[in-house]
């Protein structure tokens, strides 16, 4: 299971530990709150395999690589784990496009700053990417 904490802003699976940012708005499953849901997930789609490291991603497909085809912050990078909410409260989770993805702000890993996805460096979404599967559970704590 992946274990991302809110007060640590760290996302771990197995032996890895990496910082990450969740939604700087903080925790909720609000529609347009760009708020980081809370509780228990499943991975249901992964995007990106065999891509380039720096691709970025609209609507789950390639359009580039970065920094060539950025279109301003909070970009979509390398990999992408599309995650389904298990639990009432969270079960719009699909519908928001809330993800587990690389960025371009690095430099904000381990501050809450993404509009409520998981957002990982690209190297370590790489990684963990490799790693898991459909269908890989995801416990989101405060």
């Amino acid at each position: 299971m992946i274990h991302v904490s809110i007060s640590e802003q760290t996302l771990r699976y197995a032996e890895l530990s990496f910082p990450c940012s969740t939604g700087k708005n903080g925790t909720g499953s609000q529609e347009g709150s760009g708020r980081t849901p809370l509780g228990l997930f499943e991975i249901y789609s992964m995007h990106g395999e065999n891509a380039p490291l720096m691709t970025i991603f609209q609507g789950r497909l390639p359009v580039g690589t970065y920094p060539d085809a950025a279109r301003g912050n909070d970009v979509i990078l390398t990999r992408i784990l599309a995650l389904n909410g298990l639990e009432e409260h969270n079960a719009n989770t699909r519908a928001r496009y809330i993800y587990i993805h690389g960025t371009n702000e690095a430099h904000l890993l381990g501050t809450p700053a993404s509009h409520g996805c998981i957002r990982l460096s690209p190297e370590h979404m790489l990684e963990l990417f490799s790693r898991v599967h459909l269908g890989t559970r995801v416990s989101i704590q405060p």
